[in-house]
């Protein structure tokens, strides 16, 4: 009896598991939907559809309350994208552990002046950068901080585990996959008015408020936790606005059906709100390098493709082998513009030229990286800094435009990446309070340190700029001792490469430390055409002792003013012996001689031989000579 008691638990469980996973939630994943599945034709499908809000409700003219429209549930339903599928592509699965992160990225930079902070945030576990949890950042406020730079998903749609931000998000709304953001086509898509919705904490309006389709005024944050958006008449309160959406006229048709200018086709300015570069000592941008495939008609998306995974082709060597994209092998610089054995046919692909580089020695294919020579801008004597528009919020309304904003982002910076070759990149110091145990530092929760530095930190202090503010040792002695009183562990500051800390003596000390190691990632853009690349003119663009690749200096960026204006050599970041770099950029200074010397030399070896070769003809000529004479006698 017991035995058949088992048997029947045993197969209760397994048929359990066979109707889990043939369930329609696990078959959700993979199933295609009529919108997913390309039936071979180039033009993209009519999209008039009805607009449903989060609950799945058609919207129409008529009715009494004007909801936001769910992108989600509009794209998603009858039966046209798989909408969970798209949820966990590259732009939105950040905050999944089971998802390769692949090489290291661009990070989210948190910067707070009055706390002097400067720190990279990242989901994903990139090395150098720190989950926003440490920090004291939910994912609901990181969402209202760096929510205008990605596409909804993500951190957006995350369920707050503090009680107090589960009444805000009613409130607020999810910041759902907002799939307008890429694809919509219509010049009225407004990427800066989401950034408005966002920063008024009206997530669930955002992509209504950056369509064409409506105007959303009013702002949730001013809401209390008892509002209802479903029943705004109910809330009487002259001096606060709620969100409203007011539709456009004339853009429901007979059926209640709203037309959308869908586009497979990305265009670049649908990339570009959240992935611009900008040197702002360059000049203005019509005087700026552009990038050469750019300009030779390509697209973003005709390198950085994907399916309906939306897992995006990044474009580096080897994410094969980190990502389940079949393209990433053969969208990269190399397999574009080199010939190789093995390999799939895409050399040329899209007209790339294939690079044949000619008299170059192949040592510098083992150690340098396509971009080395060939993105950014040209290594100086110094470097520069750089904006970028998920650091700067670059496009948004009133940004600050000063060139001294933070964060302080460095560039161009020669550094030897994962895989053992120098590329480029751009650097970012770090800057902030911590914990120190174990030789290790973790970031102190800024609720803890803002009330403790704004009394040494005072807004009087803050330049307009958005630099920052002069910090001075005593400044940081002061806050560090403060914070000693609340934090049971030693408590330190991080700048510029540098540890602080007070001893045993009640002294501030600064010493160089591995947690204040600058975090940096590469770049492919812009890109310069073969003719503009490093070593196109002559061997010394790199191999002299004042060339900007090896020795060029690196700027130190830090709030300490006593430590501003400091520079590092840049082949500390590149993993080589300096002494022998001089030597052998020095023995270019002494090539031209060699080559007069070579010269001469063959000169003589050739008028030795010419000598000898006549000589030796005139011995010749004379021994035929007498031959003759002997025979004719």
């Amino acid at each position: 009896m017991k035995g058949f008691k088992n048997l029947t638990n045993n197969l209760y469980i397994a048929v359990l598991v066979t109707l889990l996973l043939i369930s329609p939630v696990a078959a959700s994943d993979t199933k295609k939907l009529k919108g997913d599945e390309s039936d071979g034709s180039r033009a993209v499908p009519v999209h008039l559809i009805p607009l449903l809000d989060e609950e799945g409700n058609k919207i129409t003219p008529s009715d009494k309350v004007a909801f936001p429209f769910s992108p989600l549930k509009t794209c998603g339903g009858p039966d046209c994208h798989n909408v969970d599928v798209i949820s966990k592509g590259w732009h939105f699965n950040a905050l999944d552990p089971d998802i390769a992160p692949g090489r290291v990225g661009q990070p989210w930079i948190y910067v707070d002046p009055r706390t002097c902070t400067q720190i990279p945030l990242s989901y994903r576990p990139w090395p150098g950068t720190f989950r926003p949890r440490q920090l004291g950042i939910t994912t609901w406020q990181f969402t209202q901080l760096f929510g205008r730079n990605f596409p909804g998903g993500g951190p957006g749609q995350i369920d707050s585990e503090n009680p107090e931000e589960i009444m805000r998000s009613f409130v607020s709304g999810k910041l759902e996959v907002n799939c307008l953001a890429c694809h919509n086509a219509h010049p009225g898509q407004d990427q800066a008015e989401c950034a408005i919705q966002i920063a008024r904490q009206n997530f669930r309006w955002a992509p209504t408020g950056a369509s064409e389709l409506a105007t959303v005024t009013g702002s949730a944050a001013g809401m209390p936790e008892t509002f209802d958006y479903k029943m705004p008449e109910t809330f009487d309160n002259p001096e606060l606005r709620p969100p409203t959406v007011v539709y456009r006229e004339n853009i429901f048709d007979s059926k209640n059906q709203v037309l959308f200018d869908i586009t497979r086709n990305i265009p670049n300015d649908r990339c570009y709100f959240c992935h611009s570069n900008f040197d702002p000592y360059a000049g203005e941008k019509w005087s700026q390098v552009e990038d050469i495939h750019l300009k030779s008609g390509l697209k973003c998306i005709d390198c950085h493709r994907n399916g309906l995974e939306h897992n995006i082709t990044r474009g580096y060597e080897g994410e094969q082998t980190d990502s389940a994209n079949p393209l990433a092998g053969t969208l990269t610089c190399r397999s574009c513009h080199t010939r190789q054995e093995n390999t799939d046919a895409a050399a040329g692909r899209l007209g790339a030229p294939i690079a044949e580089h000619e008299g170059i020695p192949p040592v510098h294919f083992e150690k340098l990286a396509c971009t080395a020579c060939h993105c950014g801008p040209w290594p100086a004597e110094k470097t520069t800094r750089t904006k970028t528009s998920r650091a700067h919020a670059l496009g948004t309304l009133n940004v600050n435009k000063s060139k001294d904003v933070l964060p302080h982002i460095i560039y161009p910076v020669f550094v030897e990446g994962e895989d053992g070759k120098i590329g480029v990149a751009k650097l970012l110091w770090l800057a902030y309070w911590g914990r120190y145990e174990g030789d290790k530092v973790t970031p102190l929760n800024l609720e803890i340190i803002r009330p403790i530095a704004s009394k040494v930190i005072t807004e009087e202090s803050m330049p307009s700029s958005g630099d920052w503010p002069d910090l001075t040792k005593e400044g940081i002695k002061k806050i560090l001792s403060q914070l000693s009183d609340k934090i049971s562990a030693e408590t330190v500051y991080v700048a510029g490469g540098k540890l602080y800390r007070v001893n045993g003596k009640g002294e501030l000390t600064g010493e160089q430390h591995k947690s204040g190691e600058p975090y940096y990632w590469p770049i492919a853009h812009n890109v310069r055409p073969a003719a503009q690349s490093l070593g196109a003119k002559r061997c010394e663009d790199c191999h002299s002792t004042e060339a900007g690749f090896c020795f060029g200096k690196v700027e130190v960026d830090t709030p300490v003013r006593s430590e501003r204006g400091k520079y590092v050599s840049m082949f500390k970041f590149q993993d080589i012996s300096p002494g022998y770099m001089k030597l052998f950029a020095f023995s270019f200074v002494f090539r031209p001689w060699l080559k007069v010397v070579a010269v001469i030399a063959a000169m003589i070896i050739a008028a030795v031989l010419l000598l000898y070769g006549l000589k030796a003809l005139g011995y010749i000529t004379k021994s035929i000579s007498e031959d003759d004479k002997a025979g004719q006698s």
